[in-house]
């Protein structure tokens, strides 16, 4: 075996992750498996590093290779595992990269723990990387789960694959969804170690339950809402054509459901809407919030937007400019469309020139923080006090969200994470609102 750690000391694994919420969740739990298999986590240098990929747009892919690199610089002896959407959708590019050990794909990436061990049991680094990549079509649900988390809120991914036939690289595979009673146990075991908030999280989350023709989303949700030591309940990005009349009403009545939900939205007109291939319009979108307002009086909403996407005219631009108002979005995280190689965008008519995009971004991005300050001004007036759950602190301030997302600031003489408590809200700078807590 190569000299991975001195005196005999246990090898140690730094997971890197990029992209989303359910990769983090994924890493997570590989970390987990690892550390249960004697291989210790580690912020230093580590004997094998496990880069856990995105592949969304042209930038994400770069990103992930750019994080390969760094790992090489940073210890060339170590072993590389590259797993992830990256890796799915093109393992070859992946190989291309010197010093990396083994690509394993989104079909099984528990593996990474067996290939993990073999590399460390077989003393030198591998002349070329293995490859590990499985077709996704027929795919079950991976078991996986985490029992530690170490932020406030604990991610439980409970859906895998997407069926949206869209115009992003397909690297899921079908729609698969974890069973009721596993994502129960996982709940309680997080509960049970402190955590006050768990954000159930999927590729398409709002698909859960589609393949098995049980329990759905909400029905998840309503299982959650009866355990004891409840916490806030939140979901991953949810397509607007989820959200029903039976869908609102029914999480409007749930105590654990926090009162916020992200909207997979990408566009405001109907028209770009129609080229990206969603499933919905901007009518529909719209239709969508109304609904959960008319039950959730103090609802708010996040979403994501893609601007200059090929063919995106001004007027359409300004289509989403319009619904972005109607709709008052807490916060747009707004981003410009990058040509991926391989997708149907990619080679679309109407590709939008860079200083367009920009503007674009600018313009959008300006609207938001006009509507974030409106929001958090009538939210100032209607509440004198909020349950605001602390995440982070510094210099003396702590921060943290109310069940609405509104993000809040108060004073304090030591950190809060993960604790819940009471403030008297104040003032609002149009980002936040400052608070004071009340003993």
């Amino acid at each position: 075996m190569q000299e991975i750690s001195a005196m005999n000391k246990a090898p140690t694994a730094s997971v890197i992750t990029l992209g989303c919420k359910v990769n983090q969740y994924e890493s997570e739990a590989i970390s987990e498996a690892l550390e249960q298999n004697g291989i210790l986590p580690t912020d230093g240098v580590a004997d094998v590093y496990i880069i856990n990929t995105c592949t969304v747009t042209a930038e994400s892919d770069r990103k992930s290779r750019q994080a390969i690199r760094r790992v090489l610089n940073k210890n060339p002896n170590a072993y590389i595992i590259v797993t992830g959407c990256s890796a799915q959708y093109d393992a070859n590019a992946v190989a291309r990269i010197s010093g990396v050990d083994a690509i394993i794909g989104n079909r099984e990436k528990m593996q990474v723990v067996t290939v993990a061990k073999s590399l460390l049991e077989q003393g030198g680094k591998n002349d070329a990387p293995a490859i590990y990549t499985l077709p996704l079509d027929g795919a079950e649900f991976e078991k996986m789960r985490i029992t530690k988390f170490d932020r406030t809120r604990a991610y439980i991914k409970i859906e895998d694959g997407c069926e949206s036939h869209c115009t992003i690289p397909a690297v899921r595979g079908n729609i698969r969804s974890k069973a009721p009673e596993d994502v129960i146990s996982e709940v309680k075991g997080l509960l049970s170690g402190g955590c006050a908030e768990v954000v159930l999280t999927g590729i398409e989350t709002g698909s859960y339950g589609k393949d098995t023709k049980g329990i759905s989303l909400v029905g998840l949700m309503e299982m959650i809402d009866g355990l004891d030591g409840g916490c806030r309940v939140r979901t991953g990005s949810l397509d607007p054509s989820v959200i029903t009349e039976d869908f609102a009403r029914r999480v409007s009545v749930l105590a654990s459901a926090a009162p916020h939900y992200h909207l997979s939205l990408q566009s405001g007109c109907s028209k770009t809407l129609a080229r990206m291939r969603r499933k919905y319009n901007a009518d529909m979108a719209l239709r969508a919030l109304e609904r959960l307002r008319a039950h959730i009086p103090d609802v708010c909403f996040t979403t994501d937007v893609i601007v200059g996407f090929p063919g995106e005219s001004e007027e359409d631009f300004l289509e989403t400019m319009d619904f972005a108002r109607r709709a008052r979005f807490l916060k747009i995280h707004v981003f410009p469309y990058s040509p991926r190689r391989g997708t149907e965008a990619a080679t679309m008519d109407g590709q939008i020139a860079e200083d367009i995009k920009r503007d674009r971004v600018h313009r959008l991005s300006s609207l938001e923080a006009e509507i974030r300050a409106d929001i958090l001004a009538e939210y100032l007036e209607s509440h004198g006090c909020a349950e605001v759950l602390f995440e982070t602190y510094r210099d003396g301030v702590a921060y943290g969200h109310t069940p609405s997302f509104i993000e809040v600031s108060a004073k304090s003489d030591r950190p809060l994470g993960g604790e819940l408590h009471t403030v008297r809200l104040i003032s609002s700078d149009g980002e936040k609102i400052h608070g004071e807590i009340i003993e």
